[in-house]
This record gives structure tokens, sequence and C-alpha cells, in this order.
């Protein structure tokens, strides 16, 4: 499949749901040495609202200034050209061109008062996703990762599931933690009018003509080379990562959990209808599906925000209706299943845009303004939380950071924000060292 550019620093995305990779039991030597991981499991005992998340990420920086948190009473070249309608959110006015979106305020809260200083893709990404502010010396663990790290796992599905790769920065990776906690990739397609569907989580397949009975006979392999590494060298992580991630991995192929959470089929035609028929819209109902069969976190991406020129054209023409569709159907249907009292979705993306529109009727980076929402898991419903100024240039009141979210995240999760990990090198390592919880952002 072929890559494109998706925004101006030059990184690529693949198609949101990607094909082709090789299988689990296809690992040469030489990749299984370079997996570096140490494998020791913790579990949080405290009292959490939510057991699952679901991250929707906009790639490129969407321009929330158009989206979540419009100024109509700035001058023309700030403003821009859509109009701020009623929702069903008591005082909270979205965009015109989020309709769906403003049917299920009621349930959302929208952060207005978010900010950073990277104004640059991948390390804001990497801000974003992390809770970190990323510095050369470390690289931070992704919030997957510190969720599957912290919290009990199901067995036979996957802890931490990404559909496609976040891009920039190493973003989305386990980091310190080691690869045991790095995502499952998907891959495939949900059969949103491209044929037959084949969402599978990339290397959890058997080869064609092999059994499990067979694959047993590979493990007891795999181990005995496992045995041999340990006694040329025990201080390494390697084995050790290999050996928790390729048992997760054999337990998945055990168990049918997975694959059933992938048949779409087994929903209601309109409710797949009403969620989108793209690949975006059918990648969310597999992520609901997935949280259902019990997956920790999900990462799901569109692409495409880094709208420098046709901004307007791009949001309501393309980028909105694609977003608002699938968006609200994810809020919407977690409410009628039962499940958003214990899942969190959280739409964010690497920063926002410049509240002054550019000569190409775009607009440019800038991270000192943005917006998030938010919806379940603890988080108020029908609440926007914090102001920016007149013109949008800056938080006026209540400013949060990328940290404070996510502590705030993790406090749901009952996950205590300020304990400690350890690094590979025995260096310890707070989950978000400046990350402060938000309190008026909890129900």
């Amino acid at each position: 499949m072929t890559m494109r550019k998706t925004d101006c620093e030059g990184f690529y995305r693949r198609d949101f749901l990607k094909i082709g990779t090789a299988g689990l039991l296809g690992l040469s030597l030489p990749e299984m040495l370079k997996l570096e991981a140490q494998a020791s499991g913790t579990t949080g005992g405290r009292r959490r609202k939510a057991d699952a998340v679901i991250m929707v990420w906009l790639g490129g920086g969407p321009a929330t200034i158009d989206m979540w948190d419009l100024k109509p009473g700035a001058p023309e070249g700030i403003r821009g050209e859509f109009k701020p309608v009623a929702t069903s959110a008591a005082g909270v006015q979205i965009s015109e061109h989020l309709p769906k979106m403003g049917k299920v305020m009621d349930r959302s809260t929208v952060v207005r008062s978010l900010y950073h200083t990277i104004p640059s893709h991948g390390p804001a990404t990497v801000f974003m996703t992390t809770g970190n502010k990323p510095t050369p010396a470390m690289q931070y663990p992704a919030l997957g990762s510190l969720v599957t790290k912290l919290m009990p796992g199901v067995q036979g599905v996957p802890p931490y599931v990404s559909f496609g790769e976040i891009r920039g920065g190493n973003a989305g990776v386990a980091g310190y933690l080691g690869t045991a906690y790095n995502p499952f990739i998907v891959e495939g397609n949900a059969g949103a009018g491209r044929g037959a569907p084949t969402l599978r989580v990339r290397g959890i397949q058997l080869p064609n003509g092999f059994t499990l009975d067979e694959l047993n006979d590979r493990d007891r392999l795999l181990r005995g080379f496992d045995n041999t590494f340990k006694a040329v060298d025990k201080s390494a992580d390697v084995v050790d990562g290999f050996d928790a991630f390729h048992k997760q991995a054999l337990e998945i192929l055990r168990s049918d959990k997975t694959k059933k959470a992938f048949n779409l089929d087994e929903e209601r035609a309109n409710l797949r209808t009403r969620y989108g028929s793209t690949p975006f819209g059918q990648g969310a109902l597999a992520a609901r599906r997935l949280v259902q069969a019990g997956v920790r976190f999900v990462t799901l991406s569109l692409g495409g925000w880094d709208t420098h020129g046709q901004n307007f054209n791009a949001l309501k023409t393309r980028l909105l209706p694609t977003l608002d569709t699938t968006l609200s159907a994810l809020i919407e249907d977690l409410s009628e299943q039962g499940m958003l009292d214990r899942t969190i979705v959280y739409c964010a993306g690497e920063f926002g845009r410049t509240p002054k529109i550019n000569k190409n009727n775009g607009r440019d980076h800038w991270a000192r303004s943005m917006a998030v929402v938010l919806a379940g898991g603890g988080f108020k419903r029908g609440y926007a939380h914090g102001t920016t100024d007149v013109n949008g240039m800056a938080p006026a009141m209540e400013p949060c950071t990328p940290d404070d979210v996510s502590a705030t995240i993790f406090q749901c999760l009952g996950i205590d924000p300020h304990q400690e990990l350890m690094t590979s090198s025995g260096r310890p390592m707070q989950l978000f060292r400046e990350g402060k919880v938000v309190s008026k952002l909890l129900a």
C-alpha cells in the first residue's frame, strides 16, 4: 500500500487500516533479538471509575478554534467562516458543522483551556500521547502502555490495541517500559465498501496449514531458545520482553474473543451505517467491540488535519463530517450499551491552529491554545471547562496542560498519577512529572 504525506514536516501515514506484515511465527532470530523489554507487571489496587480508554487521535493538529471553541466576536481574519450553534448541553456551543456531536454534548466535556509550548508535530504528539514533555534523555511510554503496565488485563485479548500507528517522535509505544508493553497493531479492512472484512491483530494469526498443536511445539522450541539466551546473558532484557509479548500472543491465538470482536457482521446494519461507511467509522465500532471484550486501551486515528491551506474547505467537506458521524456514534453507542460510565473517550490532536488565518485561507501551528473532548468514565457531562481570550490566542480561565489531562484520566482509571515506575536501568520515574488532576473535570 502506498504512503503519502499528511503534514508539513514530512511525516507519513499509511491508510487508516493497513494490510500485510509477517505473522507471529515468521519472526526471525535477529528480529527476536531486537525486542527489548522487561516484563515485570504491576497492578494498581485503587478504586476506579473507568475500565478502558478509546483515544481518537486527530493527527496533524486540528483547528479547534473552528470546532469546539469558535470566536464569533473576533475580528475578521480570526473568527473564521463557521457559526457556533447550541447543543444538547446547556450553554455549550460548537461548530455548525458538528451537528451530530451537538446532540451528544450532554454526555461530553470539552476542555477549551488546554495549552502547551511545542508547535512541532513530532514532539507535540509525544507530549499529548504520553502526558510527559519530551526530553532527549528519556523515551516516555504512551498512555496505553502505562495502562497495560498498571491495570490487570483480560486473558485472551490484547490489553493495548492501536488501529494503525501514531506517527511522530516514536509516539504510541512503550518507551522505557520495554517492548512487552507496546500496542498490538490492527491491520486489514473493516469491510466498509472494500470487500470482506479482514481486520486482524498484526502477527496474531497462524500461517496457512499451521495448527495450534504445531504452535505448541514451536512454543516449546522458542522456550528452548530463550533458556539458551538466558544462559548466555542473564542480564539481558531481550528475552524477558519477548517472553511476555509472545505469551500474550499465544493466549490471543488460543482464544476467540478478539476474532469475535472483529466480526462486525454481528452488529445491526443500521448501527454500522450510523458509525459511517469509512475505515475510520468501522474501526471505531471495532474499538467499542474490543473494549467490550476486555481491551483496556484502544487508539484509532484520523489524519489530514494539518490545514495550512484551505482550512475551511477541508473541514466542512471532509474532516468534520467524518469526525462528527463517527465520534457521535461512538459516544451514543457506548451509552446505549451501558458502557459509557466505564469507558473514557478522549478526542485530541497534537496542537491547535493559529487564530490568525493565513494568506492561503489556512491556519498554521498553534500550541498556546487548543481544545479536546472527553466523554464517559467519571468525567462531567454537558460541561465546557475553561475559556480562551476573545481572539482565541491563549487560555483566559482554568488553564491546563496535556499532563494535567493525562493525570486526570489516570485518576478516573484508579491509577495514582504521581506513583513511580522503574526504568530498566533502575531509575525511578513518576507517571506524569508535572501533571495535576483537574478536579473540576470530574463528575
